[in-house]
Formats: C-alpha cells, structure tokens, sequence
C-alpha cells in the first residue's frame, strides 16, 4: 500500500520532496500557508532564479560556510546536472552564465516556477494553500499526524518540513517549523542574517545610494584578524553596503560581530595600483591639467556621482584647481583611494537577510536520508537545516537536492 506522505512547506525543497515522494508511489499531501507554493522562487536571482551552479561537487562544497560537507550524500544522489536535466526534460531551457552559474534561458523565474507546479499536477501531489502547520502529533517518538491552523488533523506515515528559514518573512519564511523542530527535542542553532547588506556608521554611503563600484576589493578587520575580497562589485545603499563582495562575506562579518567584535572595512578603489602608481599618475594629470578644478579630473578616476564625495573625506576642496593641491593633500587622495575607510555598526536584520544561518542541527539529521535522528518518520529538507552557502546558485541546489532526498527515503523507507 502506497505511503502517505505530508510535505510541509512549498518553497524549492518541498515542492522537489513532494514531486519525489509522488515519482516513488507515494500519496502526497503539500501544505502551503500561502495562497500558492513558490512565491521565494520568484525572487531569487533578481527574478531571474539562479537555480544552481554547474561547477565540481569539491568546489560546490567549499562555498559553504560550515556544515557543507553534511549535503554531500544528497549532492552525489541528485546534483546539478541531474537538476539541469530534470528542468530541461521538462521543457524549461537553460543557459550557464559568468561564474557557472545557471539561469532559464528566458531570464524568467516564473518559468521555474511554472515546470514544478506542473510536475506536482502531472505526479497528481495534493496541493493544500492557506494552510499553517500549528503541532506535529506523535506516537511513540514517532510521526503520526499534523495538526494545522483551525482544527483539522491529517494522518500520515510520513512528514518532511521544508518550512524554510526566517529570511524574507514577508513570502512566509518566519521560522515556525525550526520552532516546532526545537520542540520535538531537536538542537537547533541560532538564527544569524546570511548574504545580508551592512549598516556602516559613515553617512557618505547614503549621498551614494544606488551608485554601484566595478572592480574594486574590499578588506575587512576586527582588530585580530582580517578578511580580503576578491576583486569585484559593492553598492552603496541607503544604510551602508551590498552587493556581491559584501553579501559573499558577510556570514563572517555577522559571526565577528554577534562575538562583539569592532568591524571595521577598507574599499581599494583600484586594487590593480600601488599608492606609488596612483600617485605618479595624480602628479601627471595634475601637471597636464593644471587649471581644472579637481572634482572634474577625478572623473577620469572615479564615477561622476563620487568624485565630490571623495574629495569631501579626504579633506581636499572640490573646486580647489590643480596647480593649487599640495603635496600632502595628494598623497591623501591616492592613500584613499586604496583605502577608504568605513565603520561596520551591524548587519541589516535576519527579516531581509537572503538566506537563514543556522537552524536543525546537522547532527540531529541523517544526511544519507535526511530523516531526523529524534523523531521517526520525520524529514528535513531546505533552509531550516543549518546549512548556507556563498551566493550563485549553491543554496538553491541545496533546497533542491535535500528536498530530493527526502522524498525519496520518505517514500522508500519502511
């Protein structure tokens, strides 16, 4: 007789447990408190959905922070070219963009979206929405039931959580499955903001907000240690700093700073030069433009929007020309622009932080079948297990690949 399975949770990973647990003969039941399944899908990669990332399972695993080794089990059952395959026999073209990683050819999440909403109808995958999962029901140490907002009890063999974590709340990620996990005995690890912006103390970045910087690296301290950034992309914004080479680095910012650590940051504005180089060529420009006003050669070194700003902390006056500027206030300028300081206060909050840090710990789940260790018959699988990784598609494919797993041991396991 065919298994009852309840799915909890109609993100990535539950919608690929709920599809799996269908393809193995399972009677699939997927419990969404929204309205429809997949609303954090049609955010990722800027609505585009990065959906994995097409590099080697050694080089995957690395761009977790911790815990990555835990999904190597799930990974080797279903990876990135499985997932590649499993859309493109589906219809759904693909395309490998810079860095490896994976978008629909269309540039469209919703296309995503729309391939596994499909398969859940064609493996015939009950689909409750405006559904909450309030109490799990136990027998034994063992599942047995849900219990869900306004009464109704669901009998089943089987539950995966894929819940999610507390990132993005406002698609429905509030955390209340990792809560419910706590309950049952499970150890859980503390919440943290994952690819998350930076609050700073300097109110320069907000005249910037918008202003995005190419090719430059930032160098973080907390007075012990220090963290370099390869050579990429920042955006000031309203509050302080993001984009890739802040968000990549922030899970170790944010450990600095939950440890009460001072943070401070230097951005290299031109991580290719030495203080020696920028210097000569501030000397030569200044020679060859003696009578332009500064702010309007450094547009030859930085963005438009910038140039005033810059000159504005290090002390030099915008209109001042050329043959006016001394010595002394040109070796500042070229000192900043390799190290232009700022003060890191805190990070934004967990609410709009990209992924979750932390959640079910790793050693409380089996990674071989991603059943839990403390309750028989119950699954994990997605953001609630404590596991997060750099951005380009490697938390996606992580959704996937323990939702995977978990469909398939759920389905399979006596």
């Amino acid at each position: 007789m065919a298994k009852k399975v309840i799915v909890a949770g109609g993100g990535p990973a539950g919608m690929m447990a709920a599809i799996r647990a269908a393809q193995r003969g399972a009677s699939v039941t997927l419990i969404e408190k929204n309205s429809s399944p997949g609303k954090k899908i049609l955010l990722s990669g800027k609505g585009r959905c990065n959906l994995t990332n097409a590099c080697e399972l050694d080089l995957f695993l690395a761009k977790f922070s911790r815990n990555g080794q835990f999904l190597r089990d799930a990974f080797k059952i279903f990876f990135n070219r499985q997932l590649m395959r499993f859309f493109e026999e589906r219809g759904l073209r693909l395309k490998i963009e810079r860095q490896l990683r994976v978008f629909p050819q269309a540039d469209r999440a919703q296309n995503v979206l729309e391939v596994l909403k499909k398969e859940l109808r064609r493996q015939r995958v009950r689909l409750l929405c405006d559904c909450r999962l309030k109490d799990i029901i136990l027998r034994e140490n063992e599942f047995k039931a849900v219990f869900l907002a306004g009464g109704r009890l669901i009998n089943a063999d089987r539950l995966i959580l894929a819940t999610g974590g507390a990132s993005y709340a406002f698609t429905g990620s509030t955390g209340e499955g990792i809560e419910l996990a706590a309950r049952l005995g499970h150890r859980v690890n503390a919440l943290k903001p994952g690819l998350v912006g930076l609050e700073t103390r300097e109110k320069f970045c907000r005249a910037l907000e918008g202003l995005v910087l190419k090719n430059i690296r930032l160098i973080f301290s907390n007075g012990k240690g220090g963290l370099v950034s390869e050579i990429g992309e920042l955006l000031f914004t309203g509050y302080g700093i993001s984009g890739p080479l802040v968000l990549s680095l922030s899970a170790k910012i944010v450990d600095w700073l939950y440890e009460g650590k001072s943070v401070n940051a230097k951005i290299d504005l031109k991580p290719a030069l030495s203080v020696e180089q920028l210097n000569s060529r501030l000397l030569r420009e200044f020679k060859n433009k003696r009578k332009s006003a500064l702010k309007n050669i450094l547009k030859e070194f930085l963005p438009q929007k910038m140039a005033p700003v810059f000159l504005g902390i290090c002390a030099v006056a915008p209109d001042k020309t050329a043959n006016q500027v001394t010595q002394r206030e040109r070796m500042a300028i070229a000192g900043f622009f390799k190290a232009l300081p700022l003060h890191i206060l805190r990070s934004r909050p967990l609410e709009e932080a990209m992924v979750t840090r932390g959640g079910v710990s790793v050693r409380d789940i089996s990674p071989r079948t991603m059943e839990s260790r403390v309750v028989k018959g119950l699954y994990f699988a997605g953001e609630m297990i404590d596991v997060d990784a750099d951005t380009g598609g490697f938390n996606l494919q992580a959704a996937f690949s323990t939702g995977y797993l978990a469909g398939e041991s759920a389905a399979a396991n006596p």
